[in-house]
């Protein structure tokens, strides 16, 4: 088995669809047989909640970074064969006061993955929506960052800074991320701001946009308080369909390094796309 492919899911937006995207992209690769990891490193651990991850209060990422847990207890089965999963819990904010004054603070989440990278084929981080400690421990531990941007009104706002935020991940850490990528969420075909939105990110983001899109769909609305994944809650969907799509795409897709950059794209709003994202 080659070394796993480590891919966090960040926007510092709320509300885009990132959780959804982490719980079902993993349960799309685990069921083309990747075996794959699925970290929930949001102290809201929507993620473990939605798979139905069952544990003990001390069996969280949070106890295996800095409670000296082992990383055997917190590592759980979900419904899914090839699908594992480290949960979190709200001990996981605490982290951030915890890690402020311990030394290479930046790196205790990419030191962890290293430990499992020949045990899986990817590995999946799922991150909250802010820019602090967590998330730069996150972005650090990456090959590559998926960015779920929703099709609607102030979408774009904060793309800028998002992408600032991993040049300075690449030039102030040393790290090197090999690819940066955006993922349509919420689309509605029906809805000409959407469409609208959907081509001018296709036409300005500087890296890939996958040719999945993901609709607003009900069905992927419930499929977590029923404790699923998309592909066992309703599999015909067209969100399980789209959510299959993009697994087949990052399993197939090949990425060139990131170009450096003196100009970052500007945000706009939604309504005129007169000027540069």
């Amino acid at each position: 088995m080659c070394m796993a492919r480590v891919i966090a899911i960040f926007n510092q937006k709320g509300g885009v669809g990132k959780t959804t995207t982490a719980m079902n992209l993993s349960a799309y690769l685990a069921m083309t047989g990747r075996k794959t990891l699925l970290i929930d490193f949001d102290p809201q651990y929507n993620a473990t909640v939605g798979l139905g991850v069952k544990h003990a209060p001390d069996e969280t990422i949070y106890h295996i970074l800095l409670a000296g847990q082992a990383k055997e207890r917190a590592i759980k089965d979900t419904y899914l064969a090839n699908l594992q999963m480290i949960p979190a819990s709200p001990d996981l904010a605490g982290a951030l006061v915890e890690l402020v004054n311990l030394p290479d603070r930046e790196w205790y989440l990419k030191n962890f993955i290293e430990q499992l990278r020949n045990d899986y084929d990817f590995i999946l981080i799922d991150l909250g929506p802010s820019l602090n400690l967590l998330t730069v421990n996150g972005l650090a531990s990456a090959d590559e960052i998926l960015v779920p941007i929703q099709c609607e009104y102030y979408s774009l706002e904060g793309l800028s800074q998002l992408l600032q935020s991993v040049d300075l991940i690449k030039n102030n850490l040393g790290h090197e991320i090999k690819s940066v990528s955006a993922l349509l969420t919420m689309y509605d075909k029906r809805e000409k701001l959407s469409r609208e939105i959907a081509r001018e990110v296709r036409r300005r983001f500087p890296y890939k946009v996958y040719e999945a899109e993901i609709p607003r769909s009900v069905a992927l609305a419930e499929a977590p308080s029923f404790q699923k994944p998309i592909m066992l809650y309703a599999p015909q969907s067209p969100g399980a369909l789209a959510y299959e799509l993009l697994a087949r795409e990052i399993i197939e897709g090949n990425f060139s390094p990131i170009p450096e950059r003196d100009i970052y794209p500007q945000t706009t709003h939604p309504s005129s796309f007169d000027t540069e994202i």
